[in-house]
């Protein structure tokens, strides 16, 4: 039931809610990130691998990992009275792709996350925001400093466009999951600034 507006006595409009998704390959910091920025205590769908995956889910540098997001991960920030962001983590399994469709639905834009131990874990996450025109930025996760890449290095094996902006920082730090947040706000932003791209032919 909506409240009485201080000012006016009428009801309290409910707050503008944005929807944003966080992506990437399996294990890279996904949970992580959610739980590092949401002002409450993130939903979580995390069940321990069992022998069921082996064979199925790549341990390949992450084999200490021993559990695994089978739904979604979800997060809140209020930003304001009138906005409240939503971050909806993907599960990066290929065997639970599926959901990113509907996941997807209403997502004002992105943030896909990758390890530079395992680039390619992260092409889908990022064909499939290119393939749907959901503006995005990318978190390079350098945590226990592994890292080894300059990020020219990075957005050339990415084979990002120019105008996608990369973050490089450790994803379990809240500072920097507000700057991928902020850097996520600038990038669509300009992009509305732009406008949408002239028709071919």
């Amino acid at each position: 039931m909506a409240t009485p507006h201080a000012a006016t006595g009428g009801p309290t409009p409910a707050p503008a809610a944005v929807k944003i998704l966080i992506a990437g390959g399996f294990g890279v910091g996904k949970t992580t990130l959610v739980g590092s920025v949401s002002e409450v205590a993130p939903l979580r769908t995390e069940e321990y691998l069992t022998r069921a995956s082996v064979g199925v889910d790549d341990l390949s540098g992450v084999d200490q990992k021993d559990t695994t997001t089978v739904a979604l991960d979800f997060g809140r920030i209020t930003v304001s009275p009138e906005l409240v962001v939503y971050l909806f983590g993907t599960p990066g399994q290929e065997r639970f792709w599926f959901m990113w469709n509907d996941l997807v639905n209403g997502a004002l834009g992105g943030i896909v996350i990758a390890d530079t131990r395992r680039l390619d874990t992260s092409f889908a996450s990022i064909d499939f925001f290119e393939s749907r025109g959901i503006p995005f930025v990318v978190a390079i996760n350098c945590f226990h400093n592994t890292n080894t890449r300059t990020p020219e290095e990075i957005r050339a094996a990415l084979d990002l466009d120019p105008q996608v902006p990369m973050l490089l920082g450790d994803v379990r730090e809240r500072d920097f999951g507000r700057d991928l947040l902020l850097a996520l706000v600038d990038h669509l932003m300009e992009l509305a600034a732009v406008g949408p791209p002239a028709p071919v032919g």
